[in-house]
């Protein structure tokens, strides 16, 4: 069954955002995976980016390692949340730049998980369909 055309959102314009619906995501270029990802110990853990001792440390000591490492962009304190950083494009350190795939879906942190659920604009995506 074709699916209707949808116009390409602006990821930065939540106003046009696709109603999420499943099967979406097969057509899309993973606009998403755009998105800064804030992540807590837990995914970090997940993701084998920390070890499961470091729950004790302070957690502005593995942002300083993950800043160093270039893994993390930004750690928030106040709410111990680490932001990951990026590639020069935008896109996730964990996106396939040809296939377009997460390389660690199976690991991916809650944020993606829960995304479109929970997000900026919860029920709907910056969904952008593939092209070529």
């Amino acid at each position: 069954m074709k699916r209707p055309l949808i116009a390409p959102a602006d990821p930065d314009r939540l106003d046009t955002w696709a109603r999420y619906a499943k099967g979406l995501c097969r057509d899309c270029r993973a606009t998403c995976c755009s998105l800064p990802v804030e992540v807590g110990i837990e995914d970090l853990i997940r993701l084998e980016l920390a070890d499961p001792f470091e729950r004790d440390e302070p957690p502005r000591q593995i942002a300083r390692r993950l800043m160093k490492a270039g893994v993390v962009e930004h750690f928030n304190q106040k709410q111990a949340r680490f932001t990951l950083a990026r590639h020069s494009s935008g896109d996730c350190l964990f996106l396939d730049r040809q296939t377009r795939l997460c390389t660690v879906y199976a690991r991916r942190p809650d944020t993606c998980r829960n995304h479109p659920q929970i997000g900026p604009r919860p029920g709907y995506c910056a969904y952008q369909p593939k092209t070529g």
